[in-house]
């Protein structure tokens, strides 16, 4: 394993009260590198990306994130961004305000944000293209831009490691081709991303490798090698997988 791995599994399990959700995953992410997380529905997508948070336990094998540590991450230097987020569209609160949430772990209670977190709103709004939509109020803006906005706000943490669940859901073109850009742009910085994604153009525009799952892991490599017909229909056994001239289409997913 080299010094600088974010993020290293060896034949680990997660489970929920005892019962495994996910099992058999050996992979690793790396600065700059992106990993799309494939699978079908209940397959335990949003699992890994919990279980590398330390949300639920570790069972079986070993996780390594930023240096050895068993059973859970060090969330302090990871940025997640949840598949739903809780932000009342109607509360009076600024795109600012919900980046600064980001802080609030370093902010502690009784300290008011310091140069250094307002420095860090700052450049999380520019990296994702919203410096000029931070003072209006978070409920007034587009889906999309407030899908950009939560991801600033986990980018607020200054984190070396992205956990994105489901990033691109409901996001018209131009949005997602800004998010698309975000993403690139962030693993030129040398930040790691894990994102669960069914669009399988977007792990060949944004991600260098691939894990899929079905409850376990079926393969876990460079997207060439992953993404073929033999291992999407091993992961996607319950449902058809299409194939056209060119593409594989994924249930759930239409170009």
């Amino acid at each position: 394993m080299t010094e600088t791995r974010l993020l290293n599994l060896n034949d680990v399990a997660f489970a929920y009260d005892g019962d495994v959700a996910l099992d058999h995953v050996t992979m690793h992410i790396d600065p700059g590198q992106a990993v799309a997380l494939i699978g079908p529905n209940g397959s335990g997508k949003s699992t890994m990306l919990k279980g590398v948070l330390g949300v639920i336990p570790l069972v079986h094998g070993e996780m390594t994130v930023f240096r050895p540590k068993k059973g859970r991450g060090q969330s302090g230097r990871i940025g997640y961004l949840p598949q739903d987020d809780d932000i009342d569209a109607d509360f009076p609160i600024t795109l600012r305000q919900v980046v600064m949430m980001g802080r609030y772990r370093r902010l502690g209670l009784f300290r008011f944000p310091a140069p250094d977190d307002r420095q860090a709103v700052a450049d999380a709004l520019e990296v994702t293209g919203l410096s000029s939509r931070a003072n209006h109020r978070f409920g007034t803006l587009s889906g999309g831009q407030q899908q950009r906005g939560l991801l600033a706000r986990a980018m607020a943490t200054k984190p070396s490691l992205l956990l994105l669940d489901e990033p691109f859901n409901a996001l018209d073109q131009p949005n997602r081709d800004a998010l698309i850009t975000t993403l690139n742009d962030l693993k030129a910085r040398g930040v790691g991303i894990l994102l669960t994604t069914h669009d399988l153009d977007l792990a060949r525009e944004v991600c260098d490798s691939v894990l899929l799952v079905n409850g376990t892991q079926i393969a876990f490599g460079a997207r060439e090698e992953v993404l073929t017909l033999a291992n999407l229909q091993q992961a996607f056994r319950d449902v058809q997988v299409e194939v056209d001239e060119h593409t594989v289409v994924l249930p759930g997913h239409e170009h």
